[in-house]
């Protein structure tokens, strides 16, 4: 196949949209399929020997560091006709997928989109106005696509409780090697650890919508020591607050994995995830993981089982399920050993390609059953036989 793929961020940034983008570039390029990447602001020209193109953004307000696509539709069409793709996946999209949309729909192209960003939650975090608004403008992109892919079952619910049509669940995949028990270091445990505190680990954007000022709460808990590993506006902001937390930077490789799997006690704050990669990575690495009751988490945290859940909005729980595990050794083991299982056997191979199996299912949609159960709708009628760029007369 020849798919294009146009996505709100990618590298150089690094967030959950940036990390699904790669992975699906290189399963593409694995199973030799021929790929095209339309992303914004600058950063590197291919990836996984695949070409980038760039395209014009705009740094967000308040988070400057996080750049923003601009609805560039001359350069997006031209570059939609140039490649000639048999389906254009639209990675979280907003003002450059919706330019994205437009062209496809004119050319008749075959689309899917991946609801992948609560943008409703980012922007109330910021206190965007009319933030609520957004709503009806991400239906608007959505039900213009054959096919929305959500991350979780959570999402999944709710997009379809707003109306959002033709859905189905496509989670994401963890790299079982890179991120596993066996690389626990206790060099490194002591380094972070002189006293024999228990570790307990903050991974991702260092960011308001993140709600990362939770940490400090779980950070005056007796007997624990915070390490975070990220980057983002907050950073400064949290180095005052959480004096005594170790901040590490943005880790990656193999460092990235030695920290993981030597923490005692995964963290997380966010309470607007659609998917939560960084409590996958934790699980995957044989560590409980701490996480508010809402959204993405709820199907990766079996709580008693493999993790503690928590009100989103309530510190107090926060703090005493942080504080059972890093009080109760026993309840800490007993639930690292049921880390792993539950999420180990999702592969990013075994998620990509069922990936490969929706962008057929947008291609020729008159062979695609869907299976009961799977929240998915039936996918309409093709708009054109083939991927000649013929423009559609709507």
């Amino acid at each position: 196949m020849r798919v294009a793929i146009v996505t709100e961020s990618f590298l150089p940034q690094v967030n959950g949209v940036t990390n699904s983008v790669c992975r699906t570039v290189e399963h593409l390029a694995a199973r030799g399929h021929e790929v095209v990447v339309l992303a914004p602001g600058p950063g590197p020209l291919s990836y996984a020997g695949r070409p980038v193109l760039r395209l014009p953004a705009t740094p967000l307000p308040g988070y400057r560091s996080f750049r923003v696509g601009l609805p560039a539709r001359r350069m997006v069409t031209a570059a939609l006709r140039a490649f000639s793709p048999d389906v254009v996946h639209l990675a979280s999209p907003a003002l450059l997928g919706w330019a994205a949309m437009e062209a496809a729909r004119r050319w008749a192209l075959p689309t899917v989109a991946v609801f992948q960003t609560d943008l409703v939650g980012f922007a109330g975090r910021y206190g965007l106005p009319a933030s609520e608004r957004l709503w009806p403008l991400l239906r608007r992109v959505h039900a213009a696509a054959d096919l929305t892919l959500v991350p979780s079952s959570a999402t999944l619910s709710r997009l379809s409780e707003l109306g959002f049509p033709r859905l189905a669940l496509w989670p994401r995949g963890v790299d079982g090697e890179r991120f596993s028990p066996r690389h626990r270091d206790e060099e490194l445990r002591r380094r972070l650890a002189p006293g024999g505190e228990v570790l307990v680990g903050y991974v991702g954007r260092l960011s308001r919508d993140k709600r990362v000022g939770l940490l400090a709460e779980v950070a005056r808990l007796r007997g624990a020591r915070l390490v975070v590993v990220g980057d983002g506006p907050e950073l400064s902001r949290l180095r005052r607050r959480i004096p005594g937390a170790v901040f590490l930077g943005q880790l990656s490789g193999e460092r990235l994995s030695r920290v993981f799997a030597s923490i005692d006690v995964f963290v997380h704050t966010g309470a607007d995830e659609t998917f939560c990669q960084s409590v996958q990575e934790a699980l995957a690495s044989g560590v409980p993981v701490v996480a508010p009751a809402a959204g993405g988490p709820l199907d990766l945290v079996r709580d008693g089982r493999n993790g503690l859940l928590y009100a989103p909005d309530s510190v107090r729980e926060l703090r005493v399920a942080a504080g059972r595990l890093i009080h109760n050794p026993g309840l800490r083991s007993r639930l690292a050993d049921a880390a792993r299982s539950g999420v180990v056997a999702r592969t990013w191979t075994v998620v990509n390609d069922r990936l490969l199996e929706h962008y057929r299912d947008v291609i020729s949609p008159a062979a695609a059953p869907v299976a009961p159960g799977s929240g998915a709708r039936r996918v309409p009628p093709p708009r054109s036989g083939g991927r000649a760029l013929v423009p559609s007369s709507r």
